[in-house]
């Protein structure tokens, strides 16, 4: 399946990523891809909220995850960015969070080859004319 989402702002972002958190459980796996500055972050940001999680956000740049606890399952918050490649993802015991909640991978594109067959893919795209505007490219692998 593929979808695409314009949105006009960051509020469109965060309430688009709400959206997005009510359809998805533990074992799910996201993976945002995208240029520097793009919207992945603020997507994290609305994905959390709707958890009631946007108190606790910080960003993993240093740690490479984070975990914030729901009432049902763990959320991961990955941003491999610094990673030189994939197998600095499996040294960390990476694919060992797939199982147990649901993750969120920013730069996940970089970890691809580690991933299970089953998981969405949301790449983000700024509009070089309009400086608020992205387009979310919404895809599944695997039947996710």
């Amino acid at each position: 399946m593929e979808y695409t989402y314009t949105s006009n702002s960051e509020k469109d972002t965060l309430d688009f990523a709400k959206k997005v958190a009510k359809h998805l459980k533990k074992k799910d796996i996201v993976i945002l891809t995208g240029e520097l500055g793009s919207g992945k972050t603020k997507f994290v940001e609305g994905f959390l909220s709707y958890f009631g999680l946007e108190d606790k956000i910080s960003s993993p740049t240093f740690t490479i995850v984070n975990q914030y606890d729901t009432k049902d399952f763990p959320i991961y918050h990955f941003d491999v960015y610094r990673l030189q490649d994939v197998s600095e993802f499996y040294e960390i015991g990476g694919e060992e969070y797939f199982e147990n909640g649901l993750c969120l991978i920013e730069w996940g594109e970089i970890v691809e080859e580690a991933l299970p067959k089953k998981y969405i893919q949301i790449c983000f795209e700024k509009n070089p004319l309009k400086d608020n505007i992205r387009i979310l490219k919404i895809k599944t692998f695997g039947g996710a």
